[in-house]
């Protein structure tokens, strides 16, 4: 959410998803679910009719769960291409959902996976993001872009503020997205 100006100043619409309002407890052990992905394509199906533009799932760390879960599962209004930046794909004593949980193999759509290699999250790995390249067999376009340095991490390494959430890089990450998508749509 703190890049959606970026994002705006690019030139993209930007409609931030939350937890449905009859999820009160958020999304916890709700993300690999096909009432999620339900959810997202009636987003993703109120903004086509809104404007006759693709729609790309943009999804940091735990979203990534729910951008791949969205690409697997919704075969027809579905989204156009994902990004994936900090991929959660390891599980932990409280993450019980990865990228992994949704058959990340099945991705069908451009995917761009965004990585800090500081990353210390132990959830995200950046090895394991690595790794995860080669298991996109299906999709037309995949890229890793990695990023280093950026702001000293100040924050739980799982957090915003530290490498996990690119801080002191916003304005180069951004960038880095728009432009990729923006050639995957022949768009300037």
């Amino acid at each position: 959410m703190r890049s959606r100006e970026r994002f705006a100043q690019s030139g993209f619409i930007v409609a931030v998803i939350d937890a449905p309002s009859d999820r009160p407890q958020g999304l916890w052990d709700f993300r690999t679910s096909a009432a999620h992905a339900k959810d997202i394509k009636h987003v993703i199906l109120e903004l086509k009719r809104i404007m006759d533009i693709p729609v790309w799932l943009i999804g940091t760390s735990m979203g990534t769960v729910s951008a791949v879960n969205s690409a697997v599962r919704l075969k027809e209004g579905g989204p156009d291409g994902i990004v994936l930046t900090s991929t959660v794909t390891k599980e932990s004593r409280v993450v019980t959902e990865t990228v992994n949980s949704v058959r990340f193999k099945e991705i069908r759509v451009p995917t761009l996976v965004v990585h800090h290699k500081q990353d210390e999250c132990v959830v995200t790995p950046y090895e394991l993001a690595v790794a995860l390249m080669r298991s996109l067999t299906k999709t037309p376009k995949k890229e890793l872009l990695t990023f280093t340095g950026g702001d000293l991490s100040v924050s739980d390494p799982c957090e915003a503020m530290s490498y996990h959430g690119f801080p002191g890089l916003d304005a180069e990450v951004v960038t880095a997205i728009a432009s990729w998508i923006k050639v995957i749509h022949g768009s300037k």
